[in-house]
């Protein structure tokens, strides 16, 4: 079972940082113009579905419970326009500061290979915020990368939760060892792809190795990485070699 590397005390920080820049970004955009990055979304739907994930989240995270809850309510009814961005203001508001006063060793559920804690919505909800955050920029042309060191985490959490939980976008079988490099968080991560199954190796163990094989090398900025398996960009903006399938196979949405 994987076990969270980041802290609370980051998490929470990345978040009142990405928060109020998501702000920014709704506040200037036409409410009902089209998200690039999101199709068939526009800035309004951005925010609905970020306010209500944060609702969500700060019911599941105060129950003291590790069963699955009922899935997020749907946008019906929510408001619109400057109405809107109060709302998700409050909801922002109110779940970071549930969050930021929960031990990340509390009980609650989540949905992937991690122990059933806190500290995994500190984490998730970082990320959500700087994606979403991202989005809303595409909306009014002036996009900003995701800060180095919360990307790479960004990254890592897509290798060791989301594709261990089955959330490729591919579903084809691909086979071979992958390597990424973050070049401006000093940071790299081994996969091994086996079929439709996807490991993170262990680092130090692979680089003991003499050989490890890897199929695939894909090397930039932690910010495009994590978009590019996001599928936000195109893997044009990072250096790639060999076998581009298992990139392709590491996506994720």
């Amino acid at each position: 079972m994987s076990r969270l590397h980041g802290t609370k005390d980051f998490w929470i920080g990345a978040l009142r940082v990405e928060g109020p820049a998501f702000r920014t970004a709704i506040a200037e955009a036409d409410p009902t113009a089209p998200v690039p990055s999101c199709p068939d979304w526009t800035v309004t739907d951005l925010v609905h579905h970020l306010g209500s994930f944060y609702g969500w989240v700060a019911g599941l995270v105060t129950s003291g419970s590790t069963e699955q809850p009922a899935p997020p309510a749907t946008s019906e009814g929510l408001p619109t326009g400057t109405a809107a961005i109060d709302w998700w203001q409050r909801e922002f508001d109110r779940l970071i500061g549930v969050l930021d006063g929960l031990d990340a060793e509390s009980p609650a559920w989540n949905w992937a290979p991690q122990p059933k804690r806190v500290g995994f919505w500190h984490r998730r909800v970082a990320h959500e915020t700087a994606l979403r955050r991202w989005d809303a920029q595409t909306a009014i042309v002036s996009v900003e990368p995701i800060e180095a060191k919360l990307a790479a985490d960004g990254v890592t959490e897509l290798l060791d939760t989301w594709l261990p939980a089955g959330r490729r976008l591919s579903t084809e079988p691909r086979h071979g060892v992958a390597q990424l490099v973050a070049v401006d968080a000093d940071q790299e991560w081994f996969l091994r792809l086996r079929g439709e199954g996807v490991a993170l190796l262990d680092t130090d163990t692979i680089l003991d190795s003499d050989d490890p094989h890897a199929r695939l090398h894909a090397t930039g900025t932690a910010s495009d990485l994590l978009l590019a398996l996001w599928g936000r960009i195109g893997f044009d903006v990072i250096d790639v070699t060999g076998d581009t399938t298992l990139l392709t196979a590491l996506r994720t949405g």
